[in-house]
């Protein structure tokens, strides 16, 4: 198997095992996903090797939460953070390959996000954007012996760009079709989705944050149930959805605003959940997990309607269809899954597994930082332009070298 200390960086694209990891805003754990990519006329090709999932140790995951909604943290703590997720990557990866029998020539680690503001504000002086990823690179490095790449979203941003999403490379690559739209939505702790119009080139491609996804919810139910998340959309199934609370969140600003844009625990953090509690008053707590389900599948079918919707009609006039494809732990609510089904169904789309294409819904975030890893390594940008709203395309993250 070629590896990459074999060839120069950015000489002609080569098949790779690549290792792509993955820690969302959920902070629930990490994803790993080992991905043969094979270059290809159009675009590469991509055939998962193995996938396992982490979750993360308590006292890690309060860790990861404490630095994100926290108002102030010490360096000695964000410093220790920082390295210990790196080593936690990097057994985590060892662990998939050991099990699967498997190597790699590449990692491509996304990195915990702890801050991420795609939007402009004034600091000292200067407008500026700023977004941040734990998870030492040098610790993978060495532990694994292979190239890492790593800070996928700074260039982007340094670009112009809000540096998210980074997935529409992967779901265009994947699942662009000639006569089909099709949308993927990944269902994480953000909701997030990529629009792509049959028969277009990347450059039509649409992406953008609508706004939660699982992160209220589950922030919820630790406080409400002391659990992690609301398995199977159990509790919400049971609850009764609080219209008027939702028609009151619906009113924030951030729904309206027009793509590209982006969006996280910033924005849905303890403050946000705190409203809703407020809003919901002392309504039953199964019916404010109902409502906060409801408000997810109604920013995405807000976001259908206002933005995408216009954007395939515009851009694919011979589409035979559209197909909605959801990947991420919120696939696996049926009650959030129902709930998007009464709103989109009636709107004309089909809904489609993504396990159907041959790539587990949980696999998908970090199928897609192996492939973002495998066209930096080969000097090849990796953002869409049409989705981050960058000035460019550009070559995403650092490689650290063994």
């Amino acid at each position: 198997m070629p590896h990459p200390r074999n060839a120069r960086v950015g000489s002609e694209p080569q098949p790779l095992n690549v290792a792509g990891v993955m820690s969302g805003t959920s902070a629930d754990g990490v994803d790993v996903a080992i991905v043969r990519i094979t270059p290809g006329k159009a675009a590469p090709k991509l055939k998962l090797l193995a996938h396992k999932s982490f979750p993360y140790a308590k006292p890690l995951r309060s860790a990861v939460l404490a630095a994100m909604d926290a108002q102030s943290i010490s360096a000695a703590e964000m410093a220790r953070l920082h390295w210990r997720l790196g080593e936690v990557y990097a057994e985590c990866i060892a662990e998939t390959l050991a099990e699967n029998k498997l190597k790699a020539s590449l990692v491509g680690v996304h990195g915990q996000t702890v801050y991420h503001q795609g939007v402009p504000e004034k600091y000292l002086g200067t407008p500026l954007r700023c977004t941040w990823q734990f998870g030492e690179a040098s610790c993978l490095a060495e532990r694994l012996r292979l190239p890492i790449v790593s800070d996928f979203r700074p260039a982007d941003m340094a670009a112009g760009g809000h540096a998210a999403p980074l997935v529409p490379m992967l779901d265009y690559t994947l699942f662009a079709h000639a006569k089909r739209n099709r949308i993927l939505q990944n269902l994480g702790g953000i909701a997030n989705l990529s629009a792509i119009p049959a028969g277009s080139d990347a450059g039509k491609l649409l992406a953008f944050d609508t706004g939660p996804a699982n992160m209220v919810v589950d922030a919820l139910m630790q406080r409400l149930f002391q659990k992690k998340y609301d398995r199977n959309g159990a509790t919400a199934k049971r609850g009764i959805v609080l219209q008027p609370v939702v028609n009151a969140l619906m009113r924030d600003a951030y729904y309206a605003a027009a793509p590209p844009k982006s969006t996280g625990r910033e924005q849905y953090g303890i403050v946000f959940v705190d409203k809703l509690m407020k809003l919901a008053g002392k309504a039953r707590s199964e019916d404010i997990i109902a409502t906060a389900t409801a408000l997810t599948a109604e920013t995405i079918a807000h976001a259908y309607r206002t933005f995408v919707w216009p954007h395939l009609g515009t851009n694919a006039p011979l589409a035979t269809g559209t197909d909605y494809i959801a990947a991420g732990g919120g696939a696996k609510n049926a009650t959030l899954m129902r709930m998007l089904r009464e709103r989109l169904e009636p709107l004309g789309i089909t809904f489609a597994a993504i396990e159907d294409f041959g790539l587990p819904a949980e696999a998908k975030e970090a199928a897609a930082f192996a492939l973002l890893a495998w066209l930096t390594w080969h000097h090849l940008p990796g953002n869409v332009p049409s989705a981050t709203g960058a000035s460019r395309p550009v070559i995403l993250g650092r490689i650290t070298h063994v």
